[in-house]
Order: C-alpha cells, then sequence, then structure tokens
C-alpha cells in the first residue's frame, strides 16, 4: 500500500450547481479508476465533506474517461450567487477532494 494524497493520482474540477456543488475526478490510469470505485463511495465522500454537503453526496461513473462525477446536495448555503454572508463557491470543492489521504494498492500505479 502506498499513502498518497488524491492529487498524486487524479485531477480535479468542480463548480456550483444551484444550492449545491459538483466535484469531478479523474484518474490517471484504469487500475487507479477501478480502486476509487470501490473506495470513493458516496458514502466516503459524505463524510469527508460531512461539514458542508448536508444534504448527502450522490456519484455517477463515467468508465470510459477513468472518471467520477459526485453532486454535493447543500453544499453552499442557497448558492453560490445567492448567499451574501457566507460567500460559498463550488470551484474550491474539488481541490479540497484532491486534498483526501487514502492508501492505495502498489499495483495501482503499475501500467
Amino acid at each position: 500500500m502506498k499513502t498518497v494524497t488524491l492529487n498524486q493520482v487524479a485531477y480535479a474540477r468542480s463548480g456550483d450547481k444551484g444550492s449545491g456543488s459538483n466535484v469531478g475526478i479523474i484518474f490517471l490510469n484504469s487500475r487507479l479508476y477501478s480502486w476509487a470505485v470501490e473506495n470513493l463511495t458516496e458514502e466516503v465522500l459524505s463524510d469527508y465533506f460531512k461539514d458542508i454537503a448536508f444534504g448527502g453526496v450522490k456519484r455517477y461513473l463515467l468508465p470510459n474517461l477513468n472518471a467520477m462525477n459526485y453532486i454535493l446536495f447543500d453544499s453552499l448555503n442557497g448558492g453560490g450567487s445567492e448567499s451574501l454572508i457566507n460567500d460559498a463557491q463550488g470551484k474550491t470543492h474539488g481541490q479540497a477532494l484532491l486534498r483526501m489521504e487514502v492508501k492505495i494498492p502498489l499495483e495501482c500505479f503499475d501500467e
């Protein structure tokens, strides 16, 4: 096993989606993607984002791209453009996900 942060094995992009946000993550190879499908579940992301995603998390798989997209419901305090007090921005959520520390089997790095 190798301990890494997701930014070492993936790219991310995120943005505002009404009162929620979306986070897309693309893995560097198909083995890393397969690991992520098994390990980066809706439950894991719900726990990771528990302080901001008050409405839960939904995951969509994009296997032809080695990618997945997460919707973080109720994560922007009413919406990125509507909240003058909190000024929540979904574009930061992808960078937050890339800071997650994970343990990945060594064979996932060989391709």
